[in-house]
């Protein structure tokens, strides 16, 4: 049985019609995406809902294992706690850092009760040296019910994200233009 060749890339480009729907690329797989309220962009604040250009590592997956089986990844793959959280303040120190709840500043849950961060990957986007303000908890993740707009984040459907993630290694980079 022949393997299948690693994704080098995951292409996401804005479909031109709907600045918050775009497209994923990678190798055969083509599949629609939902982008950030507001659409792509190279300048990214904190709280603006822009999904940001530029090349990005996908870090590591983490997913609900209440909700869903292990993931296919030749990715870093860990299950997501209840008390897991993401710091979106750009005053504290562990801004755009995952942090355990209950947590005093500014952050978002990862334990969600909607299916939203069932599956994610953590994309390296202000991560490895963050820029206060710069922007926080970019993922690729999954989608709402009718790809409804994120907030700053690339979301596709749960076969999309499997389909990705089982050509997807620690080369693979995600490319949002």
């Amino acid at each position: 049985m022949a393997s299948i060749a690693p994704i080098g890339s995951i292409v996401v480009a804005s479909t031109g019609g709907e600045p918050t729907r775009g497209l994923v690329r990678a190798g055969s797989v083509l599949v629609p995406c939902a982008l950030g309220r507001g659409g792509i962009g190279r300048l990214k604040r904190e709280g603006d809902g822009v999904t940001p250009i530029g090349r990005f590592a996908l870090v590591s997956v983490l997913y609900r294992a209440d909700r869903l089986r292990r993931p296919d990844t030749a990715l870093p793959v860990a299950p997501i706690r209840p008390d897991a959280g993401w710091c979106d303040d750009p005053g504290d120190r562990r801004y755009n850092r995952p942090v355990r709840l209950p947590y005093p500043a500014s952050h978002e849950e990862l334990w969600r009760d909607d299916h939203l961060y069932d599956l994610l990957v953590v994309l390296d986007y202000n991560l490895i040296r963050p820029r206060r303000g710069a922007g926080s908890a970019i993922f690729f993740h999954l989608a709402a019910p009718g790809y409804a707009p994120t907030a700053g984040c690339v979301a596709v459907s749960e076969d999309a994200m499997r389909r990705l993630l089982s050509r997807s290694g620690p080369a693979t980079v995600m490319d949002i233009r």
